[in-house]
Formats: C-alpha cells, structure tokens, sequence
C-alpha cells in the first residue's frame, strides 16, 4: 500500500497559495524541464486567470520520498469561504499561507478556525519573505496570537514554521539560512502530516466533497475514501441526506497524478479520487458498501448573508443578445449551479418566473453572474439584500469584521464614512510607513456600494477586506445612495447633440450612438432627485449659422461600471439587466407615467 498524505493550502485572498503550489508542482518533476506552464496553473478558469484569483477548491497530487501527496488549491476570498469548508472534511493538515507583510487577515482568521475547529494541526508558511519592507517575525507574532485568540490546544499551537518566497521557489527553516529549493517545506510536510487516516480492511466508506460533470460519464463525485476500497465495477450503495438509499455501479474511478486525472482500477483507503457511475450523487452524501451502509459525517456549510433576485430579461431589448432568455432557461441553468456550489441556496419567490439566490457575498453572486452571461444567458437581477433573522423576538442582522488599510490622511474620512454606515471601529495599528490598519464592525447592509466610494475618497489608495462575523441586533437605518439617476424617456439611439447639452446636469454613464429605451439609466442626476431626460434628442437643422454655437461637441468620457460596481450602484426600484454582450441599469417600472402613479399609492 502506497503512502499517502492529504493536505489543503489556505490563505487570504493574494497570500500566495496557488504560486505556491505551482512552484511544489515545477520543483517536485510534475512538469518536464522544457515543458511551458503558466502562470498559477491551478487557476484553470477563464474569469480567475483575468481577476488573479482562486475561486473553486482544485486537486492536484505529486510524489516525494516514496509520498503521494494530494494537494487541495483553495480560494482566498471570504465570499468562497463554502469552498474552503467542504474540502477541510477530505485532508489531514493545512498549509496556512500568510504574507510576511500583511500579516493576518480577516479570511486568514476564517480558514484557520475552521481548520482548528476539526483538530487538524496546520503547518504555517510565512509567504513573500522577497518583499520589500516584509516583517516575518512580527507576522510569526501574529499568527500565534491568532492561535491563541482563536483557543487552539497546545499540540495545535506547537506549530512548524517555514519561511518562503513562492516566487523566488525557496523555503528556510530560519531567515538566517541559505537556500535554493522549496525542499525544507516538502520535508516538513512528510515530518508533521500525519500518514492519511482510513483502514483498507474495513468495509467501503467514501464521502462526496465535490461534484462535477462529464458529457459521456454524466455527474461525478470527488472526495476521499474514509474507509475500505473500491473497484471498477463494484455495486455500492448512495446514502442521500434525505435518507433514501439507492444502488449504483461504479463505471470509472480517477486518481490524481500532478494536475492530470488518471483512470485507476483500485483506489484504497486515504486516497482522493473521482467516482462516476453514481448520477443522484450530492454534495456531502456518503457512498458506502452495500452490506454495510453507514453514512459519514455530513459536510457543514456556513448559511447564506446576501440574497438576490434573478428574473428573465423583460427590456424592450430582450432576446437581442442572448441565446437562453426564458424563466425555464435560468431556472435550469440556477439549479445546475447548486449541484457544484455547496454554499448557494435556490428557491422560486411568490412570482412564478423569479428565483431568489442566496450566498456568502456580493462577489460570489457576481461570478454566478458573469459565468451565466458568458454562457449565452439573458437575465435581470435586483439589488443584493442581506438576510435578516429573528432571534428571542427580536430582529438581528449579519455583521461583518472589516479590515481597511489606509493612508494617514485618509484614516479621518474612513472612519466617518463608516460612521454613517453603523460601523463601529474595535481598533487601529499605527504603521510606520505612512499606512494605518483599522477594524471595524459593519452592518453587511453599510458594506453593500462602499468600496466605490471607499476607493474614490482614499483616491484608490485604500485596501478593504471583510468577512463575516455574526447576527447582531438590528442597528437601525443607513443612508444609501444620495444623488439621483438621469432616466431616459424614449427609445431610440444617443446623439452627441444630447449628451453635450446633459453634462452639466451630472455624470453621463453611456456615449454617443448607443441604443438605449424608455425607463434605461444614462446617467447620474448632480442631485437628489431622478430627472427624467432625453438622450435622443437631435439638432433642429436651420440655414442659419452663429459663429461658436456649430463648434464640435466635446464629450467628457463617461463613467463605466464593471458588473460588480453596477450591483453595489442600483437602488431597490433599480434592476440590472444582464446580457453576454451588455449590462444596464434600468428602473423596475420603464414608464415615468406608471412610476408616478406607483409613488404615488404608496
């Protein structure tokens, strides 16, 4: 029996992980030595190689000294925190990552309580010790006062600790030490992780922690076998969390060897494989031998603090775009999503044709977003609302744990910012370059079109990290956007003529020749209220000239939102709609006349 040893690499979002496991991958022989890789490999989807970011757990696997060694890349952003969650279940240590400069972080503080919460025994890698003005041992400082803070035992606070630069491709014992390689952590990993738990003799036990899907094989589940082992062929037995049991033959088993997935005969107790065959398989449902069905310990997922309203495209411009646009096109497309994303929650509202989507942030729903869209999906979804429970009869709302690191002159207009938004500030760590660290405690509702202006009042210096923290009582309301939209009266085309004659009413979000309809947002009024406008709007053409009033018209470049930035901008009689070559702002109600009659009922 091959020894094996199953280990996840967590961090904060930019920490380092997936450098990391590249470098393991390159200096371990996974790659050939004229082979051409790129950049973070592991980030194998489109929208995280154009963002830098890790967004779905992955598994690669490599040999060291008679080791198989499973790797599990996770995301680092709090809004994927389900991710982290359902692959802690499957691994027996974890490398936590943090960067010698940052230090701890809100999602560092996330990863390492869940993974203590399990009694795993992490392994600390003290990451980008390459960067300028880096501070390792003050970093090493916080991580164990993070331990600390966070109760863990004194097996699990006698942590190792490797100094790297993933970059660079080193790992040192001490900062004092020479080196060349990324051996020392190999080393320290086969050392402290704990050979992988599970006994061969004992009867099947395997338990889902991923789903995919395959066109010729249909769905599979990822994960590890607890117990036990299994062979190409053999009759097993599903055990549903609703507590059916249903009878399946495995048609394929796949290993891991580097990045590749391998089909196998046998896989036995310890390993992390892929098993096909099973097409009612979910997420944390055990498969078992069928003369001894015994279920495992399902996997947890934290609940959802952010929902959000999807519905089927109703604009004027519907079907230009898209090639799926009915109810049942993104209610299929939705419930597909749920059999791969552990932390997303569906349901159909009081409306027949819209759906309520609940998860972890505005980023994950983003991604959700973007993904469908890429797809040949057209859709409109409201503005994100958070959750609110009742607890003891009273009304309690998710609160978020911010991190924000500033310029000192901006530490003053952060902290009133927040203010207004029922943040309350728990502390601030002077720095000696200029920067202070603050940390507060925000209502998600205050979080919900802050960095907008966050990054336009610290003029995109500032740095802002949040993640949830718990439900508190209700703190009341906040004030949201305060200026309001230019709204477009008719359909037809923007002129140059129009807009020119619009700047001085505010900001003007689309140029010249762009279709646009009744109800569309095309701009930002300069004050509170919603001004109807027309964009459409062309020259009367006379014979009569006047010397500078026929001069060109000069436009100011308009404002363009990322789809991330529109969700934080509408407000809650705004929707967004979302085509795979548009995204626009509009009012719920396109005619001004119905609008009016509807403040008016109110």
């Amino acid at each position: 029996m091959k020894k094996i040893k199953n280990i996840a690499i967590i961090a904060h979002v930019d920490h380092g992980k997936t450098t990391l496991v590249d470098c393991l991958l390159r200096q371990t022989g996974v790659f050939r030595d004229n082979q051409k890789v790129e950049e973070r490999i592991m980030d194998s989807n489109d929208i995280e190689k154009e963002r830098g970011i890790t967004i779905f757990s992955k598994n690669a696997s490599l040999f060291y000294k008679d080791y198989k060694i499973n790797i599990v890349d996770t995301p680092g952003h709090a809004d994927f925190g389900g991710e982290v969650q359902r692959i802690l279940k499957m691994v027996d240590s974890v490398l936590l990552v943090v960067d010698a400069f940052e230090g701890t972080m809100p999602q560092t503080k996330y990863v390492l309580k869940k993974s203590l919460e399990l009694d795993l025994k992490p392994i600390v890698v003290i990451n980008k010790i390459d960067r300028p003005n880096c501070r390792p041992k003050v970093v090493l400082d916080m991580v164990f006062d993070l331990f600390v803070q966070l109760n863990a035992t004194d097996e699990q606070l006698d942590f190792p600790v490797i100094f790297a630069s993933a970059k660079e491709g080193i790992a040192k014992y001490n900062l004092e030490d020479e080196s060349s390689d990324i051996y020392p952590l190999m080393d320290t990993i086969i050392t402290h992780v704990e050979d992988t738990k599970g006994d061969p003799s004992r009867p099947f036990q395997f338990l889902s922690s991923a789903i995919e899907y395959d066109n010729y094989l249909g769905r599979m589940g990822t994960g590890k076998i607890c117990n036990g082992k299994v062979r190409q062929g053999d009759e097993v037995v599903l055990l549903k969390r609703d507590g059916r049991s249903i009878f399946y033959n495995i048609t394929k088993i796949y290993s891991y060897e580097g990045l590749k997935k391998v089909e196998v005969k046998e896989a036995l107790a310890g390993d992390i494989v892929s098993l096909a065959g099973m097409e009612a398989i979910d997420l944390g449902e055990t498969v078992a031998d069928r003369e001894h069905p015994e279920p495992l310990p399902s996997i947890k997922i934290d609940d959802p603090t952010l929902a959000m309203t999807f519905t089927p495209n109703n604009s004027p411009f519907i079907g230009r775009d898209g090639k799926y646009v009915t109810s049942t096109n993104v209610w299929e497309r939705l419930m597909k999503e749920t059999q791969t994303n552990a932390s997303l929650i569906i349901t159909k509202s009081a409306s027949s044709d819209s759906f309520v989507v609940k998860g972890r942030g505005e980023l994950q729903l983003a991604i959700l977003i973007e993904n469908m869209r890429r797809e040949g999906y057209e859709f409109q979804v409201s503005k994100p609302e958070v959750i609110f429970r009742e607890s003891g009869g009273k009304k309690t709302e998710p609160i978020e744990h911010a991190t924000i690191d500033v310029g000192d002159e901006f530490v003053g207009v952060v902290i009133e910012k927040l203010g207004q938004r029922k943040g309350e500030m728990t502390n601030m760590i002077p720095g000696n370059d200029g920067y202070a660290r603050l940390e507060f405690k925000v209502p998600s509702r205050g979080l919900i079109g802050f960095r907008n202006e966050f990054l336009t009042e610290t003029r995109g210096t500032g740095i802002l990290n949040h993640i949830f923290l718990d439900y508190e009582p209700y703190r009341g309301s906040i004030p949201t956007r305060s200026r309001g939209v230019l709204v477009q009266m008719e359909n037809g085309t923007s002129v140059a003529y129009a807009l020119d004659s619009l700047q001085d009413r505010g900001k003007l979000f689309i140029g010249p020749g762009v279709d646009v309809y009744e109800g569309m947002i095309v701009g930002e009024n300069s004050r509170e209220n919603d001004l109807p406008v027309n964009v459409c709007k062309t020259k009367k053409l006379t014979n009569i000239r006047a010397a500078g009033s026929d001069d060109a018209v000069r436009l100011i470049t308009p404002r363009d939102f990322s789809l991330e930035q529109a969700l934080e901008y509408i407000q809650d009689d705004e929707i967004l709609e979302v085509t795979p070559k548009n995204i626009r702002m509009r009012k719920k109600i396109l005619s001004e006349i119905e609008r009016k009659r509807a403040r008016k009922a109110v």
